[in-house]
Parts: structure tokens; sequence; C-alpha cells
């Protein structure tokens, strides 16, 4: 098994909602057990960390985990770290040069880019200093979905060819001063990544057709960085126990079928197995007990087949009659990674298409198979992707027809030498995103996007722009950013995607959080896959089913203005008919609350 392995450095990474927590938590919790020292750092941004634990865990000194001798754990928190980068490139100079000089220089270090490189420096220090070494046997990493965490392992290589290329002594992140003296810090971080006796990558999947091709997407670019010491773990398959539940039969059913078609690049990889779970797994107790039954799913407990499961929940079609009224309009589908954006998006736009009204579905999310999921045309519905380098190549060329066409042959070199800097992206993307924005205002656009940490950085830079161009408009002008569209329920519908389980209840509630605080304010919420809406009769799926009732409820009475559930389907939900199936499937068909 996976935790047998005596890697120092042992990351897990996969698509969102795979249950890469789940087993980082009781991966830690196994070698601290055996009497080893062991750090658990979480480099999402929207880690759950504190609640699987059931204790509150710190972002500055690692917190010692209760009942668990030897175990600490750590939060990568991207903001604090953002601002304690801040604060070492302004400090030096805050009295020395002008205020507004000062204020200029926080203004240009507020962005996504910062805080993303910030929260890189952490990550590289905990795999290059000698103290933690010393103090801990392992470092256990759960990391954030894996297009954001494939750009995070990137960053070493990207940062470093970088400052090696750079002469200007500047970038978008402050001197190159002080970037220079992390020169030796990012290059360990590399080689210590390629390093197979010290470094192991978790691939954790779903035993789903897009979980296995987003692993085997990963698999691929991870080689492509010299990264090859991977190991599969295959989570939450149905036990091939004897039922006459049908729901259960389809569930086993839908499991075969993805790990026969296994990617090659998967299937030639070490790989280990573990059942689907009758409880959520939190707290210490049920996290040793998911590995000490060998990944055997652990025994359910008796739930009357009889008992009463929610359906008074309006059912996703109902909210798609409500977006169609407006015509046109721009729908935005949130959350974090394995909730099934990319799903739910589809099923409101081929929905939309199919009532005759022409719609624009896209993603902002790198790892997304949103053509994958459509799989054949629909009559009205453009399918399109924003692509980070696509995005990124496009910016660069058109900056260097229009601003460096009257420059002089080092003015050229300088300009092509800035926009070699990992933060171009940003920008790029960022335009893409708005130009997409401004399409809704004739059509339906509906974004599949990025999990909630990644999302919120394209967020952010969206309220930076805002806050520029606010800042340099006459008093009685008239302007629209694209902030002021999102804002506008008029014109943006927020959708949050959630499962019926504890912790995607609770980091949909953070997003929320931090969307209200952003001004925007969420149009409705999705309860995705939910067995209770599906009628199960099995004992391990009963079980399960009963623990989502009180997250039905408390979403539907407590948190949204709007909620539409989706129960689980027997067939997957990939081409135009099985997600239509979404919008009119019988969520109320079972029995009431």
């Amino acid at each position: 098994m996976w935790y047998e392995q005596a890697n120092r450095f042992q990351f897990f990474t996969g698509k969102g909602g795979v249950g890469k927590t789940s087993l980082a938590c009781a991966t830690a919790i196994k070698l601290a057990d055996a009497g080893m020292r062991v750090l658990l750092v979480s480099t999402d941004p929207a880690s759950n960390l504190g609640h699987v634990f059931e204790t509150e865990i710190g972002e500055q000194e690692p917190t010692p985990i209760p009942h668990v001798d030897n175990l600490h754990a750590l939060n990568i928190d991207p903001e604090a770290a953002a601002q304690a980068y801040r604060d070492r490139i302004v400090g030096p100079v805050r009295d020395t040069l002008p205020e507004k000089a000062v204020r200029r220089m926080e203004e240009e270090l507020s962005g996504a880019c910062t805080t993303e490189i910030a929260a890189f420096d952490e990550f590289t220090s905990l795999l290059t200093d000698q103290m933690v070494m010393a103090e801990y046997d392992h470092i256990v990493f759960d990391t954030a979905p894996t297009g954001h965490t494939l750009r995070l392992l990137k960053l070493p290589s990207a940062w470093s060819d970088f400052l090696e290329s750079n002469t200007s002594g500047a970038s978008c992140l402050g001197p190159l001063a002080g970037l220079e003296k992390q020169r030796q810090q990012y290059q360990s971080a590399v080689e210590t990544l390629a390093n197979a006796s010290q470094t192991a990558i978790v691939l954790v999947s779903r035993p789903q057709r897009a979980a296995l091709l987003e692993a085997a997407r990963t698999s691929g670019e991870l080689a492509g960085l010299g990264i090859t010491n991977q190991r599969l773990v295959i989570n939450g398959l149905m036990p091939e126990t004897a039922t006459d539940d049908p729901l259960a039969v389809a569930m086993q059913k839908r499991d075969r079928q993805a790990m026969e078609k296994l990617p090659d690049v998967l299937a030639n990889l070490p790989m280990d197995q573990v059942a689907l779970q009758p409880m959520n797994l939190v707290g210490i107790d049920a996290l040793r007990s998911l590995l000490n039954s060998d990944g055997q799913a652990s025994s359910a407990p008796v739930v009357d087949s009889n008992t009463p499961f929610t359906s008074d929940v309006p059912s996703l079609g109902e909210l798609v009659d409500e977006i169609e009224a407006d015509g046109h309009g721009l729908v935005m589908v949130m959350g974090k990674g394995g909730v099934g954006k990319t799903t739910i998006a589809g099923a409101v736009a081929v929905e939309l298409a199919s009532r005759g009204h022409e719609v624009h579905l896209t993603t902002t999310d790198p790892a997304a198979h949103v053509a994958a999921m459509i799989e054949s045309s629909v009559e009205h519905l453009q399918v399109s992707r924003i692509d980070p380098q696509e995005e990124t190549e496009r910016y660069r060329q058109h900056v260097l027809e229009t601003k460096g066409k009257d420059l002089d042959a080092q003015g050229k070199a300088m300009l092509e030498e800035d926009l070699r800097s990992p933060c171009t992206e940003e920008i790029a993307v960022f335009q893409a995103f708005s130009k997409v924005i401004r399409k809704a205002q004739q059509q339906f656009v509906v974004m599949d996007t990025a999990p909630t940490g990644h999302t919120l950085m394209l967020l952010d830079a969206t309220g930076s722009y805002h806050r520029d161009i606010m800042r340099h408009t006459k008093d009685g002008a008239k302007v629209t950013t694209p902030m002021m569209r999102l804002q506008d329920p008029g014109q943006t519908k927020i959708l949050i995607v959630t499962l019926p389980e504890t912790t995607p209840v609770l980091e949909a509630i953070v997003l929320q959080e931090d969307l209200r605080r952003a001004g925007i304010e969420p149009w409705a919420w999705v309860i995705n896959a939910s067995l209770a809406a599906a009628g199960p009769r099995d004992p391990l799926l009963l079980a399960r089913a009963e623990s989502e009732v009180k997250q039905i409820q408390k979403v539907r009475d407590e948190l949204a203005q709007r909620v539409g559930l989706v129960p689980w389907l027997a067939e997957e939900p990939v081409g135009p008919a099985a997600l239509r199936k979404l919008s009119h499937s019988p969520s109320k068909s079972t029995s009431g609350c």
C-alpha cells in the first residue's frame, strides 16, 4: 500500500472531490501511529484540514493534532503569506519613499500573482528547510485540485528560468534583488520533487471517467517535469457484494466499466484501491478506521429502507426555468473541486440550448474536460475553453505587435523579458474572462469555473482591475467593469454547487462568504449527486443517504435563496441526452422530509 512507502515527502493530488484530504490525513495518522514524526501540510486555498481533524489548524506554526502522538498539521494560508511577502518588499522603503509611491507599490503587489508566489515560497521552504527536515521524518502534502497543483509544481522551474534570464533587475513581484535570494531554494525544490528516493506523488482518483482522465493528464504532465515517481489510488469503489438494489448494482457496473477503460499511462502505475465508506471521514476514529481496514468498507449502520428522505426541494430544471426567463445573461457555476461543477454547467447549457436559445459554454478550469463531457455537437450550443497557455501566448503576441512596434532593439528585448514572467498568465486569463462576460449581453453564457481557490484568485484580479478603473474615472463618467457585471444579479447568476455531505457544504459556505465580501450574492445552490434523492435500498448506500438529509435541509432552510436537487444517476452524465436528464430527473419521486 502507498502508506508503506518510505519517502520523506508524499504529495496527494488529483481532481477535486476524489478524497485527497481524507487519504492524506489517514496516511499521516498511520505513519504517526507507527512512531514516525509527521507534518501534514495543506497547500489548498480552500483547505478543510481543521474540519476533518475537528480542531483549529495553525497557519504560521504547526498545530499538534489531539489524540495522535507525533502528528502536526499546517495550513499554508495564501493571503497571510502574501501579506508577509508584501511587508518584506515594501517594509524597507516605507520610510524612505513618498507615501504615494508606497501606495503604488502596495497596489502593484495586491494581485493574485503575488498571492500565488507567496504561497509558493512557503511551499518550497518546507522542501528545503534543514530545521524542518531535522524535526520531521515525513511531510505529507494535501494539495489543491490538480490544475492549481500542477501550476504550483511548475513554478520552481518557471521562476528559476525567469530569474536566470532576467537582466533588468525588476519584475511584477518587486526588485529581483529580493527574489534572487530564493534562487537556490527554488532550484533545490525542483531537484527534490524529481528525486524518487525522497518524493512520492500519490495520484488519487474516483472510479469515474472524468477523474481518471484528469489523473492520466496529471501523470503525463508530471512526467514532463521529470517527476515519474507516481502511484495511483482508486478511492470510493462500490464493494462487489450481492445486492438486489438497482442503484448499488449500477454503481458497481459503472466502477467496473471505468476500471476496464483505465488509461494506459495509469495502468502502468502501482495501484491501490479503497472501498466506498458508509460514513463521512471526519474525526480521528473514522480516519484511523479507513486504513486499519486496508481500504475495505467499514460496517454500515442499520437503516430502515423505508426511512423517508428529502424530496421537498426543487429540481435543477426549475432553476433553469427561472434562468431562461431573462432571455440572456451570464451563469457562473462555482464550488470546490469534485462537486460536479462541469457537469452542472453542461446540464444548464444543454437544457437552455435545447429550448432554442443561443448558448456559449466555456470554462476557466485548466483541468476541465467540457468538450469530452458534451461529447457531440448540440444545436445552438458553442463550447470553448479559456486555455491559460493559449491566452498567454495570444496576449504576448498582441502586446509585442502593439506596444513593441515603436521600440528600439533594447526596448523590445526588455518588453519580451517582462512578458516571460509567470505573472503574465494572470493578465491574459483575466482579459479572456472579461471578453466572455461581455458576450452575455446578447446570449446565455454558462461558465464552468476552476475550483474555489483558483476562481477566487481570478475574481481578485477582476476586483483589482475594477478599483484601478474607478480610481482613474472622472466623476460623472459612466463605466461598467467586469466586477460590476458580476455584482449585478440582473446580468450574472452565480450557482454554488455542493454535495450533500458535511465537508462540501462547509466549503460552499466559505465560498459564499468570500463572494459576499466581494459584493457578489450567489443566486442559487445546487446539491449534486444525492443518494437520498435516488431512493437506495443497499445498507451501505442507505447509511450514506441518511447522513445527507441534514445537509440538504440545512442548505434549503438556512443557506440558499434558491436550491436545486440533483439525484445520483445510474448513467454517468456524459453526452447531451444524459445531461438533459439532470434537469428532468424525478427528484421528488422519493418520500418527503
